[in-house]
């Protein structure tokens, strides 16, 4: 989960918004902006017809049975992208409780493109979050998935409380006094504190939300995907899901186990860690990969002017995010705080393909005064955007409240975080005190699942794909948990190995064949392997 998945361009425009907004928050980017960032505030509004017949057994949860195909009201979408791929939209209507599937039901907004040709079933997929909407992202993946596209119903979805779905929405921020021109690391950390505590007080104290939140978890999409499946009057459904899709998928195969047809994930998360754990554990794949960039930046010291070796660029990125922990630089209006600017920096880094717009952010940035090049001027208006803030809500409603998988593990003392901060600078000074940091108002959320941690290991045929710098390691663990998966290895720095070149970057074509031919109907691989660029 706390990995990022987003396009590789580096200049999002209006249309691609709500997709890179999306994306940022697979690894909790916009919960992690959350003390940064004022939030919109919307009315809740939820639905109280007759919810799908449901049964359950005593040890699994409960499976959904509804009316096939023919009671789903397919019509227009309301995006424009959808409406170009031919898309149809509908609700689907679930329980708001699966323990009490005669209560309360909200509904869940899907998207179809249908088959062409000799059909398979429907393909489900996840883009990544928790927060991120999904409602296009299965006909997004047209293009990679080639001509197996047309083998089957390619299904997108809101995950319950996003996007189209029904919504949790939260109160209006009061008015933010104005931030001192000087400041120190304790200082903005105080104001993180307080500004954790406001959100989590205007989202739980907004209409009827203490009701809604504990069902926001990971467990409860991955039951309504079961509803989608149902609804669809299909046995079984196939699924791809990405970042923190990939962890709903390993969910839905323990829920589910009879229900998956074919099931592709890609770059999940370590079983073992809480959440704030898999932050934690980040830093020191950030600093490596932060030592590869420099030394590539070092390499072009005649256009970029940073330094002739790794070790002089590192310096300069160091001085940059310890002069913003004094005096932060504000451009264009917005306020790059320490924590805002370590997180565009890790946005950019995770990723080979960004290696030249990381180094016209800092080059841009570095420079006196700060005049934003087009890379720093996307992210500006990405930090902006409606579309970040929405997800950022999101993201907090599932990080918080879920004991699905990986689960909570928020401290509830806020010094174990200032401790952990301090502490991690030694080994870590560029993305130790964010990742070590309060990622989320966790700590002051006082609702949450009532169910029990979804311990993974079963046997259903999984195919996972997970990049060598990308905690290889947590994935591996996941693998020996899923007893019947193949994992493929991709030797490339990113996050997010198939279908690359749709968002922008360099494809990997070994990757999105071995996917293509197994959501296609091929067999498994018989070992694990790995893909070169």
């Amino acid at each position: 989960m706390p990995m990022i998945h987003t396009s590789f361009r580096t200049s999002p425009g209006p249309r691609a918004g709500r997709r890179w907004a999306g994306r940022l928050v697979a690894a909790g980017l916009g919960a992690a902006l959350l003390p940064a960032l004022a939030l919109p505030a919307a009315a809740v509004t939820t639905t109280a017809d007759q919810p799908a017949a449901v049964t359950t057994t005593p040890d699994q949860p409960a499976a959904v049975t509804t009316t096939p195909d023919p009671a789903v009201a397919w019509g227009a979408c309301k995006d424009g992208r959808l409406k170009r791929a031919g898309a149809q939209c509908a609700k689907v209507r679930v329980p708001l409780d699966y323990g009490d599937p005669a209560g309360r039901t909200i509904e869940i907004a899907v998207s179809r493109v249908k088959a062409q040709g000799e059909r398979r079933g429907i393909l489900l997929a996840n883009p990544g979050g928790p927060g991120g909407v999904g409602l296009g992202f299965a006909a997004h993946l047209r293009a990679t998935l080639k001509g197996v596209a047309g083998r089957y119903d390619l299904i997108g979805f809101d995950p319950r409380f996003l996007g189209e779905s029904t919504p949790i929405t939260c109160g209006k921020p009061g008015p933010k006094p104005e931030p001192p021109r000087a400041t120190s690391p304790r200082r903005e950390f105080e104001e993180s504190l307080r500004a954790a505590r406001d959100t989590a007080r205007r989202c739980l104290d907004k209409g009827g939300n203490r009701e809604l939140l504990p069902h926001a978890t990971t467990n409860n999409v991955a039951r309504d995907m079961d509803a989608i499946r149902a609804a669809l009057g299909e046995r079984k459904l196939s699924y791809f899901g990405v970042s923190y899709g990939a962890d709903l998928g390993a969910v839905f195969t323990q829920l589910f186990p009879d229900r998956v047809d074919r099931m592709v994930i890609d770059s999940s998360s370590d079983p073992r860690a809480t959440q704030y754990e898999l932050f934690r554990q980040s830093g020191r794949p950030l600093e490596r990969a932060l030592d590869q960039w420099a030394r590539w930046a070092a390499a072009r010291h005649d256009r970029y002017r940073l330094g002739r070796t790794g070790a002089e660029v590192r310096a300069a990125v160091r001085r940059l995010v310890e002069g913003a922990e004094r005096r932060p630089p504000v451009v264009d209006g917005v306020r790059l705080d320490p924590a805002v600017l370590r997180l565009l920096l890790r946005q950019l880094v995770q990723h080979r393909e960004q290696d030249e717009a990381l180094a016209g952010v800092v080059r841009d940035l570095v420079n006196r005064p700060v005049r934003p090049g087009p890379h720093l001027r996307a992210m500006l208006d990405l930090l902006r955007s409606p579309e970040l803030a929405d997800s950022m809500l999101g993201a907090t409603f599932f990080m918080c409240g879920d004991a699905g998988w990986p689960a909570g593990g928020w401290p509830d003392d806020p010094e174990t975080y200032w401790r952990n901060m301090r502490v991690s600078r030694a080994a870590q000074p560029v993305f130790g005190p964010l990742v070590n940091g309060m990622m989320a108002p966790c700590a002051y959320w006082e609702v949450g699942s009532r169910e029990p941690v979804t311990a993974i290991g079963n046997a259903v045929p999984v195919l996972m794909l997970q990049a060598r710098s990308d905690n290889l390691d947590g994935a591996r663990v996941l693998h020996r948990r899923l007893r019947g998966s193949r994992l493929l290895t991709a030797e490339i720095r990113a996050h997010g190995v198939y279908g690359r070149g749709a968002d922008g970057g360099s494809p990997l074509p070994c990757a999105d064949r071995a996917v293509n031919a197994y959501l296609g109907g091929g067999e498994l691989p018989g070992k694990d392997f790995s893909c070169r660029p």
